[in-house]
């Protein structure tokens, strides 16, 4: 029976060192991520590569502020694995003013930053996965009105939402 007590103890003081509670700073970080790519999105929307490029940059400075120390191991070993892609491209994007070439990019930020978000579950706003079928490429948007920033003014309505990420309550 003693041995049973202390291995429960061990299991369970495992279990904590793994377990942290959502900081205010950690989930303030995320979601000025957020709301850069948001602010990407929207000036792709509007064809506006000078302002996409300066939201890019933004964004790059939003990402590498986000710690990870105080981050769980699950969200750690997410946002570990997907920084440097989100970084990669918003480097990219804020390195040129083609706005075809923004677009590219954006398309694998959006997919990289949409499994970010669901892992580290930190969104204090209610996002929409959208879809492009002509692209057939994916964005998150803060409304559920498709604007889409493949297109933009050329066919600003095409596309479907196809997912809704609510809002955490912390």
């Amino acid at each position: 029976m003693k041995k049973l007590t202390i291995l429960l103890l061990i299991i369970f003081s495992a279990a904590l060192g793994t377990v942290k509670a959502v900081t205010p700073a950690l989930t303030e970080d995320v979601n000025n991520v957020i709301k850069n790519y948001l602010a990407l999105k929207n000036a792709l929307v509007i064809d506006n590569a000078p302002v996409a490029q300066a939201c890019a940059a933004t964004l790059l400075a939003a990402i590498s502020t986000v710690s990870d120390k105080e981050m769980n191991a699950a969200q750690r070993k997410t946002w570990l694995a997907y920084a440097d892609k989100l970084s990669f491209d918003s480097r990219h994007i804020s390195e040129t003013t083609d706005i075809d070439h923004q677009r590219e990019h954006f398309a694998n930020l959006s997919v990289n930053i949409l499994a970010v978000l669901k892992a580290l579950k930190l969104n204090t706003a209610t996002l929409y996965k959208q879809y492009c079928p002509m692209k057939k490429k994916y964005w998150l948007s803060e409304a559920s009105a498709i604007k889409n920033p493949y297109y933009g003014s050329k066919m600003p309505t095409c596309g479907e939402t196809k997912e809704t990420l609510q809002a955490v309550k912390l």
